[in-house]
C-alpha cells in the first residue's frame, strides 16, 4: 500500500503535551468554547430578524404550501429558485407534516446547523493534530480571529455573522463543509473503497445545492487537501467518481437549473462588490493566522491549510481584478485556513517557550475579537441592561411584518411596498409586486422594481398607479399616499401604514 508523511505526521507533530499547564489550558479552551456555545443557543431561542432570514422563511412557506410546484418565494410567478434546495425541502416537509410555525422550523434548522458546524470542525481539526484542546482552539478563532470593524454575512463564521445567519442555510452547508473535509482528508490518506468516492460526491452536491457560495469554498478545500494527502494511485482513482456523480445530481436537481447560475450577473456583482471594502478592518487579526500558515508551510510544502488559503486568495483576487465581485464569497476559502492555521500553532510541536508566546498572542487577538463583536451579547440580554460601553456596539434587529397578517393580509396576498418591507413579508405567506432580493431566474425583476419606483414617486398620478396595482393584482399597499381606493387597515411600527385596494 502506498503511504505519505501526511498519513501520520500530522499526529506525530503535534502530540498532546502533559502537565497541568498543558491541561489548564484545554480546560480553559473547551470553556470558553462552551460558553460561546450557550450564547448561540440562547440567540436561537430569540432568532433575531436581520438579512436575508425573510427569504428563507419565504422559501419554507412556499415548499410548505406545495412541494413539488412552490413557484417563486417572494412574488406572484411561477419561475425557479435557487433558494429551493434539499435542505429547504426537508424544512418544507418538516413544516407540512407538523403543522409548526415557519419560524419554529427555521429555529430546529439553526439547532441542527450549528452541531453540524461544531462537530464538523472538532472532526476536521482532528485529522490535523491530535491535541485534545485544538477543537477549541479552532471554533474559538473561527468566531472571534476576523479584525476590528465588525462585519455580517452569510458563509462568514464571525460570531455576530453566525448570531444573525445561524438558521440560514449557508451555516448547515458549512456543517456539511467540514464534515467533507474530514472524510475526504482521511479516505484520501487511503485505502479508500469504491464507496467512498460517490458518496462524497454526492454530499460536495448537496453542499453545492444548498448554498452555492460555500459550496465554492468547500471545492477549493478538497482540492487542497486531495492534493496535501498525495493519495496513491488507486485511491484516487476511486475517489475520482465522486465528482462524476455529484455533476449529475446537479443535473437532476430539479428545482432549478444549477448550471443556469454561471451565467448571472447584473446585480449579483453589484450587491458583492461591499465585499472589497476594508479587508483590514474586517480581518486585520486574520493576518495572525498568515503567518501560521508561513510556519506550516516551511514545515511542509504540500500542507493542506496553506494549499487552501492560496486557493482562495487567488479566487477572490481574481474576482476583484475582473469585476465578478461575487467571487468575493470565496473570501472564507482564505479566512478558514488561515483561522485553524493560528489555532493549531498554539499546540503544535516546537520549543515550550515559542507554543506559550504564540498562545498568549493569539489570546490577545481573541480578547480582542470578542470586544469587537461584543454587541451580540444584545440578542440575549436586554440593551439596557448590558453595559454601555457593549450596549453601543449593539445593533437591533428588525422588527418584523407580523402586523400586517393579524390586519387581514392573508397567504398568497399581493402587497406593494418598497424594496426594505419586501425583504420581510413574504416570510408571512404574501408576495410582494418586486422582490426585496436579487432574482436572477426571474425574467421581468427590473420591470417590476420600475414599477414599484414609479408607484411611490411623488410625480405619479392617482390612475397610473390605480393601474399598477391592478397589472399586479396587488391587494394591500404599505407605506405611501393616501388615496380615494386605499382604505386605511392598520398603524405599524415606525409610523407605517397598511392600506386595503378598494376595488
Amino acid at each position: 500500500m502506498h503511504t505519505t508523511t501526511s498519513d501520520t505526521e500530522p499526529e506525530q507533530r503535534t502530540a498532546a503535551p502533559r502537565g497541568p499547564a498543558a491541561r489548564a489550558g484545554r480546560i480553559s479552551a473547551q470553556g470558553a468554547a462552551a460558553l460561546v456555545l450557550v450564547l448561540l443557543l440562547l440567540v436561537v431561542v430569540r432568532l433575531p430578524w436581520a438579512g436575508d432570514l425573510g427569504m428563507h422563511a419565504a422559501t419554507v412557506e412556499r415548499l410548505r404550501h406545495s412541494l413539488p410546484h412552490p413557484g417563486n418565494p417572494l412574488v406572484d410567478a411561477d419561475t425557479p429558485s435557487p433558494y429551493y434546495s434539499p435542505w429547504t425541502l426537508l424544512l418544507g416537509i418538516v413544516a407540512k407534516v407538523t403543522g409548526l410555525s415557519v419560524f419554529v422550523v427555521l429555529r430546529l434548522a439553526a439547532l441542527a446547523g450549528l452541531a453540524l458546524l461544531v462537530t464538523g470542525v472538532h472532526r476536521y481539526v482532528r485529522t490535523l493534530t491530535a491535541h485534545r484542546a485544538a477543537p477549541a482552539l479552532a471554533l474559538l478563532s473561527l468566531l472571534f480571529l476576523w479584525g476590528p470593524a465588525l462585519f455580517a454575512w452569510s458563509g462568514f463564521l464571525g460570531l455576530n455573522s453566525l448570531a444573525l445567519t445561524v438558521s440560514y442555510p449557508s451555516v448547515f452547508a458549512l456543517g456539511l463543509t467540514f464534515h467533507f473535509w474530514a472524510w475526504l482528508t482521511r479516505a484520501a490518506r487511503g485505502p479508500a473503497g469504491w464507496g467512498a468516492g460517490p458518496a462524497l460526491g454526492a454530499l460536495w452536491a448537496g453542499i453545492l445545492l444548498c448554498h452555492q457560495f460555500t459550496g465554492v469554498v468547500a471545492t477549493l478545500g478538497a482540492l487542497a487537501m486531495v492534493a496535501a494527502a498525495r493519495p496513491a494511485r488507486a485511491t484516487l482513482l476511486r475517489l475520482g467518481t465522486g465528482p462524476l456523480l455529484g455533476l449529475l445530481v446537479l443535473w437532476l436537481w430539479p428545482y432549478y437549473d444549477f448550471f443556469a447560475l454561471f451565467s448571472a450577473g447584473g446585480d449579483l456583482e453589484a450587491v458583492h462588490r461591499s465585499l472589497y471594502r476594508d479587508l483590514a478592518g474586517r480581518f486585520g487579526y486574520v493576518l495572525l493566522g498568515v503567518v501560521a500558515l508561513g510556519f506550516r508551510l516551511r514545515r511542509d510544502r504540500r500542507d493542506p491549510l496553506a494549499l487552501f488559503f492560496l486557493l482562495g486568495v487567488a479566487m477572490a483576487a481574481a474576482g476583484w481584478l475582473t469585476g465578478h465581485y461575487s467571487w468575493g464569497r470565496a473570501l472564507p476559502a482564505a479566512l478558514i485556513p488561515a483561522q485553524l492555521a493560528a489555532a493549531l500553532e498554539a499546540v503544535s510541536a516546537g520549543r515550550w517557550a515559542a507554543r506559550r508566546a504564540w498562545a498568549c498572542v493569539l489570546l490577545v487577538a481573541l480578547v480582542a475579537g470578542v470586544w469587537t463583536q461584543a454587541g451580540t451579547l444584545g440578542y440575549v440580554v436586554r440593551r439596557d441592561a448590558l453595559p454601555q460601553a457593549v450596549a453601543v456596539k449593539y445593533r437591533e434587529p428588525w422588527a418584523g411584518y407580523q402586523w400586517i397578517v393579524r390586519a387581514g393580509v392573508r397567504y398568497g396576498d399581493v402587497v406593494m411596498a418598497r424594496r426594505f418591507p419586501a425583504r420581510q413579508i413574504p416570510a408571512y405567506g404574501p408576495y410582494t409586486v418586486a422582490p426585496g432580493y436579487p432574482d436572477v431566474f426571474l425574467p421581468d425583476a427590473k420591470r417590476r422594481e420600475a414599477a414599484v419606483e414609479r408607484y411611490f414617486s411623488a410625480a405619479t398620478g392617482s390612475e397610473e398607479r390605480r393601474g399598477i396595482l391592478r397589472e399586479y393584482g396587488a391587494r394591500w399597499v404599505v407605506g405611501g399616499a393616501p388615496a380615494p381606493w386605499l382604505h386605511k387597515t392598520a398603524v405599524g411600527p415606525r409610523g407605517q401604514v397598511l392600506y386595503r385596494v378598494v376595488p
